[in-house]
């Protein structure tokens, strides 16, 4: 298994222990944690594709290791800092590219993630380490509401990506 695959299984091992340090709320080594596994995402990205490490696993792993990361705080922060029906859009975009995913690799077609769906991934790791140390300084508002940007702009690039995806890849619903 080559380097960047290593750095995307670390990612999802890294979640475990960020869900243990946020609720035994050491918030800040959960931030540590989260950004940690959250650079690995650029890292692992930036080596395979510098070292020509690109494979069918990493295009595949490495989102659904994003997804398990974010999502993981996402659903540790419903209600008080991540509205439940915004998580349910969320996931409503996710099941559907990850299930269009599944039945182009079943006639054989790998589809990596697009620049949208990227984006909105950055915005959702950086939303998450400011939601997570917000509520630690609510004297400081601005820290409260760039969360609060980042988390609704991650939404937007999240409906956003959802449709663009599906427009681009409508002939996954007619295959056989």
């Amino acid at each position: 298994m080559n380097l960047p695959n290593k750095l995307t299984i670390g990612r999802v091992i890294a979640v475990p222990f960020f869900i243990a340090a946020y609720m035994l709320e050491y918030y800040i080594v959960a931030c540590i944690i989260f950004i940690g596994a959250s650079f690995t995402d650029y890292l692992d990205g930036h080596l395979a594709r510098k070292h020509n490490l690109v494979s069918n696993f990493g295009k595949i792993m490495d989102p659904l290791a994003d997804k398990v990361l974010v999502y993981a705080a996402f659903v540790l922060m419903i209600p008080d800092l991540v509205p439940a029906w915004m998580f349910i859009i969320i996931l409503a975009r996710e099941f559907t590219v990850s299930g269009m995913r599944t039945v182009a690799a079943s006639e054989g077609i790998v589809v990596a993630a697009g620049m949208s769906g990227k984006i909105k991934t950055v915005l959702q790791m950086i939303a998450v380490p400011l939601l997570i140390i917000a509520p630690a300084f609510p004297e400081f508002a601005p820290l409260w509401w760039g969360a609060q940007a980042f988390l609704w702009a991650s939404l937007v690039m999240t409906v956003y990506s959802g449709v663009e995806y599906v427009m681009q890849n409508k002939q996954v619903f007619s295959m056989k």
